[in-house]
């Protein structure tokens, strides 16, 4: 059955739901649908502040992007191999759009090959099921809810699970950002998931990496209210070990990895 939560989505402030609402009338207007996707939509649920505002359009994503942007005095910036654009507000505000796609991965750790796809084919790709929530913005379907993974589930179990077992096969940064919601939202993560994320570590997938991508999660993971939380379970985990493998060869790692060692002496 489907679920309208329009009245939830008044909730936000009127000048993110004014938006969401503009984003779906211009999608309209070109002939696609757009959904409010990501933590936006999660936080909803958890009733967390969360202004970040994603927007996955059924089509095509750049062009709803220049749309969009001429009629909000906007700029914005697109990266057309990943059919993406970041619009940025005349007051600094931003939204980030995704065209709907599909991601396969030639070998583990690698970075995807994109082709355009559905909203569910989009959902699939995600990391984890409580980020798979997409809200319809098109004036006739405004609020209404795809949850096709049992997002609201695993929400209300506060679970941090994956999609499917080659996840971290296929993304093992995915490995840092499941330690980085555990602690922040104060979930756990589902005992598969973390099966899952010990064989990927034994299997030397952290270290497949590249010294860029694992630095740009470790400054996350330094970002977080609490890094000291995150840290301790990265540790459990093993990925810390891991990492210090890679960060022998990646001075920036190396660097992050001694700030890290700071945090972990703090009682």
């Amino acid at each position: 059955m489907l679920m309208n939560i329009s009245k939830l989505l008044n909730q936000l402030p009127s000048r993110v739901l004014n938006l969401l609402r503009g984003s779906g009338v211009c999608a309209e207007e070109t002939g696609f649908y757009a959904y409010a996707v990501g933590g936006l939509v999660r936080d909803l649920f958890l009733q967390r502040d969360n202004l970040d505002v994603d927007v996955v359009i059924e089509g095509d994503g750049i062009a709803f992007a220049s749309r969009f942007s001429v009629g909000h005095n906007a700029r914005f910036l697109t990266y057309e191999k990943f059919g993406t654009a970041n619009i940025v507000l005349p007051d600094g505000f931003k939204i980030d759009v995704a065209t709907a796609r599909t991601e396969t991965y030639e070998r583990p750790a690698a970075l995807p090959l994109v082709t355009p796809g559905s909203i569910k084919d989009d959902m699939l790709r995600r990391d984890f099921s409580i980020n798979t929530l997409a809200v319809g913005l098109n004036p006739d379907r405004f609020g209404d809810l795809l949850d096709l993974f049992h997002a609201r589930e695993d929400i209300k179990k506060r679970l941090i699970r994956v999609l499917h077992e080659k996840s971290f096969m296929d993304d093992p940064t995915r490995i840092f950002r499941a330690v980085r919601f555990e602690k922040r939202l104060g979930f756990r993560i589902e005992g598969a998931t973390e099966k899952l994320i010990q064989d990927a570590v034994c299997a030397g997938l952290i270290e497949r990496l590249s010294g860029y991508r694992i630095s740009s999660e470790l400054r996350l993971i330094l970002k977080e209210k609490n890094p000291r939380l995150p840290v301790s379970r990265l540790d459990e985990l093993g990925v810390l070990s891991a990492v210090s493998r890679k960060g022998e060869k990646h001075k920036e790692v190396e660097k992050l990895l001694r700030r890290i060692d700071e945090i972990k002496l703090i009682v």
